[in-house]
């Protein structure tokens, strides 16, 4: 990988992936799964949502335009953010990270010029116009979510992970 844009943009990616998984260490499964925000969500629902709906979905199927992941999202009638309750934590941090590595093998020798192999009509008028706004996209999606994780985790056991005097 000699591209240094390339390689800012995954370590920037990968730096956010580590975020998310690293602030869940030590949860049970119980608290894993329990909604914390008035909206309902849980932090598996929020892992599973990261690899499918951001891996899997952008790098795969919108900018590689892997037939099988394509058809796994348009004939998925699971919701991403609600885990089937039969897949352990483990189970859903091991697809997150999984996702990311399918993502990153893609990503390793890619054109950050080329525009995506496949855009859904489902967006309208809006569009990544080449791989390099598929990875802002989703390190902005990562980082975001990371941030929920952090607030998430503090209200479930007061643990932060940057403290500030």
């Amino acid at each position: 990988m000699a591209d240094t844009e390339l390689t800012t943009l995954l370590g920037a990616l990968n730096s956010k992936r580590k975020h998310v998984l690293g602030i869940l260490e030590g949860l049970d499964e119980e608290a894993l799964r329990r909604p914390v925000l008035p909206s309902g969500w849980t932090c598996l629902g929020l892992v599973n949502h990261l690899a499918l709906d951001d891996e899997k979905f952008w790098f795969r199927a919108v900018a590689a335009g892997e037939r099988t992941a394509i058809e796994e999202i348009l004939g998925a009638g699971e919701d991403a953010w609600k885990p089937a309750p039969e897949l352990t934590a483990e189970e859903i941090f091991a697809r997150y990270r999984k996702e990311a590595e399918l993502a990153d093998a893609f990503l390793a020798d890619a054109d950050l010029d080329v525009a995506p192999a496949w855009w859904p009509d489902f967006f309208g008028d809006w569009r990544c116009d080449n791989l390099r706004e598929v990875i802002l996209h989703v390190i902005t999606e990562t980082a975001t979510h990371a941030g929920h994780l952090d607030a998430v985790r503090e209200l479930i056991d007061g643990k932060q992970r940057l403290v500030v005097d």
